[in-house]
């Protein structure tokens, strides 16, 4: 669950950080999204050695789970902006923001539980388990390549 939170969390702070040209146009930002997706989608094929019927099975459902982890990560992002900006905030709204927080972590375990259920369909039973693994090494990897780019632009700006 944690990792989930991460890497969309990872994937907002990438897009605002290390492409902030391609974050000012949206077609240009969907075009970027589209490349990880697709980037994604090569990985986990590779990693959990996934069948062309596999993939075409799988990844509309993965896709469909991540945009609805999306969707409730976005609306604490909001909830969390807006009692952040709040300059009188009350201690009553700080803690309905803070159980809204954990709430949203539920929501996003749930849903993931209840994803399984739909991936027990199309991957056996080893894939499923290394599932939850490459996730975390996708994650990984798309946290090197940003330490990359970030480092290359330190170092072009140093000169």
């Amino acid at each position: 669950m944690k990792k989930i939170f991460f890497f969309l969390t990872f994937i907002i702070c990438v897009m605002q950080l290390a492409v902030p040209a391609i974050a000012q146009e949206r077609s240009g930002r969907d075009q970027w999204m589209n490349e990880i997706r697709q980037y994604r989608r090569t990985y986990f094929t590779k990693e959990l050695r996934l069948s062309k019927e596999q993939q075409n099975k799988f990844f509309p459902i993965y896709d469909e789970m991540e945009e609805q982890m999306n969707r409730i990560e976005e609306d604490v992002r909001v909830m969390e902006r807006r009692i952040a900006e709040a300059d009188d905030a009350s201690d009553v709204e700080y803690e309905k923001a803070t159980e809204a927080i954990y709430e949203a972590r539920v929501s996003q375990a749930e849903l993931e539980k209840n994803y399984l259920e739909k991936f027990k369909n199309v991957l056996d039973k080893k894939q499923l388990f290394e599932l939850k693994n490459v996730e975390r090494q996708f994650q990984r990897e798309m946290l090197k390549q940003h330490q990359r780019l970030r480092s290359r632009r330190t170092a072009d700006n140093a000169q």
